[in-house]
C-alpha cells in the first residue's frame, strides 16, 4: 500500500513497512510478507499475537463497559489490583496509561513521602548514566542521556546520575536532600546492561541506611522477560516502588506503579490522578494476562527459552566476525557488535524477515515474545548469522 505519512508528526524513524496482522510470534505486512518478531512491540506483546484466551476476555469486556471514572470501582479493577500486588509481593497499586506515566507517579510518590517526612519540597533523586525512563518531562530528566534532554529545558532540578554497578558512585551523591534512587535492573535503551546482584543488594542496603526510597523501573524487564516474574526476585531484594507497563497488558495501553504500604499511604485523594488509568477494559486485560501466565506457565517457559537463547548467542558469537559478545538476562538480550552500525544490521534483518532493534550504535537488542520456541529461536539465529557473518 502507499505509505502516505503527511498527516503524521515525524517523531519516529519508521521503517517503510505497514503491518497488517499478527499470528503467534509472526507479523505480516500489507503486502503479505512474513516477519519473525524478535522485538514484540518494544517488549509489549509477551503473548505474541492472537492468543485466544486473551482475545476472548477483551471481547467479553468490550460488550460490558469500556470506561467509567475512577470515582467508582469495577470488578476488573479489583481483580487486576489483587493480582498485580500478589505478583510483585508489594502492597498497593496505582494504574496508569504507560510506563512513562508510571515513572512520573512513582517520582511524585517518593517526593510526597519526603515532603511528609521533612516538611520541605526540596528532594533530590539519584538515577544512572545510560538509563532510560520515558519521554515525559519528568521521566526524561531521570533518563541519564543528555541527547534526550537537550532540546526540552529547563527540566526538573534535583536529579543526579551515578554509574551502573558502581556503588561508590552512588554513595558519593547521597546527601540530606536525597529522597530516592531509581534504577532499571536491566538497562534496555541504554545498551542492555544488567545490574549485578551485589550492586542491587548494595542499593537496597544504602536505601535502608539513609532512609531512601528504592524505585525499580521494570517496565521492560518485568513480567517474566528475564526469567522470573520480577527481575528483582533474582536479586533477593524488595523495592519500595516498582514501575510496570509493556507486558503488563500485552497490548492495551496500561502501566502501574506498585508500592509497599509505607510509601503507598503517602498519596491521598487529590494528590494524583489519571482519567483513563485503570479503566475496566485495560484492567480486564491485566487480569487475564496474570491468569494466562499462571495457567499456561508462561514465566517458566520464558526462563527455559531464555537459557536456550543464551546458548545460541554464544554460538553466534563464535560464528560471526561482527559479533564480539552479548549481554542481558533471559529473553532480554543485546548482541554486541564490532562497529557502531547497529541500525544497518537492523535494516538487513528486517529485509530478511526478522524484526530486531538497536540499543545504541553498537548493540542489536532482542525482545521476543515470551512464548517463543526453540525452533523459532533457531530461525532467528539463522537469519542473524547470515547478516552478521
Amino acid at each position: 500500500m502507499m505509505l502516505n505519512d503527511e498527516y503524521l508528526i515525524h517523531a519516529y524513524g519508521r521503517h517503510d513497512v505497514a503491518i497488517d496482522h499478527g499470528d503467534g510470534v509472526y507479523l505480516y505486512d500489507t503486502e503479505g510478507k512474513k516477519y519473525l518478531d524478535f522485538y514484540a512491540g518494544i517488549g509489549v506483546n509477551a503473548l505474541g499475537y492472537g492468543y485466544q484466551a486473551y482475545n476472548e476476555a477483551l471481547k467479553k469486556q468490550l460488550d460490558k463497559v469500556l470506561h467509567v471514572s475512577n470515582y467508582f470501582y469495577t470488578p476488573p479493577l479489583l481483580e487486576a489490583s489483587e493480582k498485580v500486588v500478589k505478583a510483585t509481593k508489594l502492597d498497593q497499586v496505582f494504574f496508569t496509561n504507560s510506563g512513562a506515566e508510571a515513572i512520573e507517579g512513582a517520582l511524585k510518590l517518593a517526593r510526597k513521602y519526603y515532603f511528609l517526612k521533612h516538611g520541605q519540597a526540596d528532594s533530590e533523586i539519584i538515577s544512572f548514566h545510560h538509563s532510560f525512563h520515558g519521554r515525559t518531562t519528568g521521566a526524561v530528566k531521570l533518563t541519564g542521556n543528555a541527547h534526550y534532554q537537550e532540546a526540552f529545558g529547563p527540566l526538573m532540578t534535583g536529579v543526579k546520575y551515578a554509574n551502573l554497578n558502581d556503588l561508590d558512585s552512588v554513595k558519593a551523591l547521597i546527601n540530606d536532600h536525597t529522597a530516592a534512587i531509581i534504577v532499571e535492573p536491566v538497562q534496555g535503551e541504554g545498551g542492555v546492561n544488567p545490574c549485578t546482584k551485589t550492586f542491587m543488594q548494595g542499593l537496597r542496603a544504602l536505601c535502608d541506611e539513609y532512609g531512601l526510597c528504592l524505585i525499580l523501573d521494570e517496565v521492560q524487564s518485568g513480567m517474566g522477560r528475564t526469567g522470573s516474574m520480577m527481575t528483582y526476585f533474582q536479586f533477593d531484594i524488595m523495592p519500595d516502588i516498582v514501575c510496570l507497563a509493556k507486558a503488563l497488558g500485552c497490548g492495551v495501553p496500561v502501566g502501574a506503579f506498585v508500592a509497599n504500604k509505607k510509601y503507598g499511604d503517602a498519596l491521598v485523594p487529590g494528590d494524583h490522578g489519571s482519567t483513563y488509568g485503570g479503566n475496566p477494559f485495560v484492567c480486564a486485560a491485566v487480569s487475564t494476562v496474570f491468569d494466562i501466565y499462571q495457567n499456561d506457565h508462561i514465566v517458566e517457559k520464558a526462563h527455559e527459552a531464555g537459557m536456550y537463547l543464551e546458548t545460541k548467542l554464544n554460538e553466534l558469537e563464535e560464528k560471526c566476525s561482527h559479533v564480539v559478545g552479548h549481554r542481558g538476562l533471559g529473553l532480554m538480550q543485546g548482541i554486541l557488535l564490532d562497529e557502531p552500525n547497529s541500525s544497518a544490521y537492523v535494516q538487513k534483518a528486517l529485509e530478511a524477515g526478522l524484526i530486531v532493534v538497536s540499543a545504541g550504535a553498537d548493540v542489536v537488542r532482542l525482545l521476543p515474545p515470551l512464548i517463543i520456541t526453540h525452533k523459532q529461536i533457531d530461525e532467528a539465529m539463522g537469519i542473524l548469522e547470515k547478516i552478521l557473518k
